[in-house]
Parts: C-alpha cells; sequence; structure tokens
C-alpha cells in the first residue's frame, strides 16, 4: 500500500512542525557555521618548534625599545624571572584494576622524528616575572619614569610595584 501525500496535507504538516524544523535547520547551520579560527598544531617536541626563551635578548630588546622613549636616554633592563617557559606534554593514562587494587600508568605521548623521539606538547606556559630594574639618564624625570614603567608594565605584566625606574650615567 502506497501512501500519497496532497499538497494541503503537507502543508498542514509543514504549519504543525514548522517551529521544530526551525529549530533544527538553526542547529544544522550553526554545526556547518566555520567558527573563524583555525586549528594550530601543537608543537611537536618540546623545544621542536617552540621559540626558545631567552632572557638576555628580551633584555636586549627592552633596552632597545625602551631607549626611544623621549628623554630616557640610553637605557639598560634587568629582569629577573621567578619561572621559565614550562612545557605541558600529554600523557596516556590507563588504569588496570585486580582483585583489590587499581593502578594508574602515565606515559608520555612521543612522535617518531628524523632524529628520534620527541614529546608532543599539550601546553606550554610563558616566563613569569619576578621583577625589572630600568637604569636611564632620564630616570630622574618623573614623565619619563611614569612612561617607562608602564612601558615594561605593559610588556612584562609586571605592576608598577615590581618595576624600578633609577637614574643612570
Amino acid at each position: 500500500m502506497k501512501v500519497q501525500w496532497k499538497p494541503e496535507q503537507l502543508w498542514k504538516l509543514l504549519d504543525k512542525y514548522k517551529y521544530v524544523l526551525l529549530v533544527l535547520a538553526a542547529g544544522l547551520i550553526l554545526l556547518l557555521w566555520p567558527s573563524g579560527e583555525r586549528e594550530k598544531p601543537a608543537p611537536e617536541s618540546a623545544g621542536g618548534g617552540a621559540e626558545e626563551f631567552d632572557l638576555a635578548a628580551l633584555e636586549e630588546k627592552l633596552s632597545q625599545v625602551l631607549s626611544q622613549v623621549e628623554g630616557a636616554g640610553k637605557v639598560t633592563v634587568a629582569l629577573t624571572v621567578r619561572s621559565g617557559t614550562e612545557r605541558v606534554p600529554i600523557t596516556d593514562r590507563s588504569t588496570s584494576s585486580r582483585e583489590r587494587e587499581s593502578q594508574v600508568e602515565e606515559k608520555t605521548v612521543v612522535v617518531n622524528t628524523g632524529s628520534g623521539q620527541q614529546a608532543v606538547v599539550r601546553l606550554e606556559r610563558a616566563p613569569v616575572f619576578q621583577g625589572a630594574v630600568v637604569v636611564c639618564p632620564g630616570g630622574d624625570q618623573a614623565e619619563v619614569r611614569l612612561l617607562l614603567t608602564q612601558a615594561v608594565s605593559s610588556l612584562t605584566g609586571l605592576g608598577a610595584d615590581r618595576i624600578t625606574v633609577c637614574k643612570g650615567g
């Protein structure tokens, strides 16, 4: 037995379930909508694809940038770091249970490269700065001190109480 749908019946059915169909269509559109963010592959190793943190290079670059502040003169910057770059590898956790005990085993996920095996990095935390000292000829001027303190604060995340600007020769 074949079911024949008349146009009036189809319109009545669509009218009855129009909100359900509307929600389904909206959900389908949202599922297919691109998020705008491209997935970035995680760096393959602890030191492979990621840029290594170099405190001396950062201090030099910061000195060059701050030397361009009007009235500062030649700037020297010293930074102290509470913790360096931390890389957290991906681990594979497996549990096995015996009669009364359960045992958890964690293994670091590694990939084979041409030069051997390297850990896959799940998360890389930036260094945490502890304090900064800025020495420059214009360090006795309030306006220069303020500008240098704000610049160092914005680049390192340090609060103004952790940054000292001194006059130097």
